[in-house]
């Protein structure tokens, strides 16, 4: 990779051995020192002057935005301390913004594309702790309330103790390419890419017990009734929507006869790589495939561009 995908590229140090104590969490997200990144349904606060970036805001902005101070500890950046904190109310906090003037809110995926790469990774690291945080607030042993430790590193039961920790789903996501190497498979699955009429690399959630070559296997067999083999690692991209990790893969068909799962897609098809290098530049009548942001575009783009794996 000559650049790291969106969303990757944190350089943030997530303080493994501060967020053990306890104490010292509390005391910096007091002191008046550390700065906060807030976050309200899920959209991250920008500021807007003169570039959009990351709005770093101190404790005083930050507590005039929610009541009951309960950040999550990022880490540290800078030599300061980072804390990202969910408010609730979005419309009032979106009222308080823009008499502010500086600042908007803006969708995770949007601001990806606008900020500096790593904020990007930072993005991704505080959407997805917020977003597990409001799905996980009670223990999935006994069903009793779980409260955050280690700065949000964990939810731990307050009954029995159980500790849950934040998760994130592997998913493999890969071209496919012929026996000659001339034509690569891409699919339209039911859902957004159909709505979009657009077609990018076929991908799937790992499951227990499989390796990546395994799952990349099955999914393309599922999908695509086509058998692979020589699969090989290219990269990977934090997905925080809401919580994955995109794991991607170039592999060679060893079968040609396309068999769709009609029921999770619309169609496959196979592109020869004149149509894909003009989908790439948005030039084609035929196909388009996924922006920058994704990591199928760039997948689909090493290949497109005959780069070496």
């Amino acid at each position: 990779m000559k650049d790291p995908h969106i969303f990757s590229d944190n350089p943030i140090d997530r303080g493994e051995r501060e967020r053990r104590n306890e104490t010292w969490i509390k005391e910096q997200s007091e002191n008046g020192q550390a700065k906060f990144l807030i976050m309200s349904n899920l959209n991250v606060l920008l500021t807007t002057d003169p570039n959009p970036a990351l709005a770093w805001v101190s404790q005083d902005m930050a507590q005039q935005l929610y009541e009951v101070p309960d950040p999550i500890f990022l880490g540290i950046l800078d030599g300061e301390t980072r804390f990202v904190v969910d408010v609730p109310n979005y419309e009032e906090t979106s009222s308080f913004v823009k008499r502010e003037g500086q600042f908007q809110f803006e969708e995770c995926r949007a601001a990806g594309e606008i900020v500096c790469g790593p904020e990007a990774g930072i993005i991704a690291q505080a959407r997805a702790q917020i977003d597990w945080h409001k799905r996980n607030q009670y223990c999935s042993i006994c069903g009793t309330e779980s409260i955050k430790k280690r700065g949000g590193q964990v939810r731990q039961c307050s009954k029995c103790n159980a500790q849950q920790f934040p998760r994130t789903d592997p998913v493999v996501i890969m071209v496919v390419t012929d026996k000659q190497n001339d034509r690569c498979l891409l699919g339209q699955s039911r859902g957004r890419l159909s709505r979009m009429n657009m077609y990018s690399a076929l991908a799937g959630f790992m499951d227990q017990g499989e390796t990546i070559e395994e799952a990349v296997a099955r999914e393309v067999m599922e999908e695509a009734g086509i058998e692979v083999k020589n699969v090989k690692y290219h990269s990977s991209q934090p997905w925080p929507f809401p919580s994955s990790l995109m794991i991607g893969c170039i592999a060679e068909a060893d079968s040609t006869n396309i068999k769709i799962d009609n029921e999770e897609m619309t169609d496959v098809q196979w592109f020869n790589r004149d149509e894909v290098l003009l989908a790439l530049r948005g030039e084609s009548k035929n196909l388009t495939v996924p922006g920058k942001i994704a990591i199928a575009h760039h997948l689909i783009k090493a290949w497109a561009n005959r780069e070496q794996f």
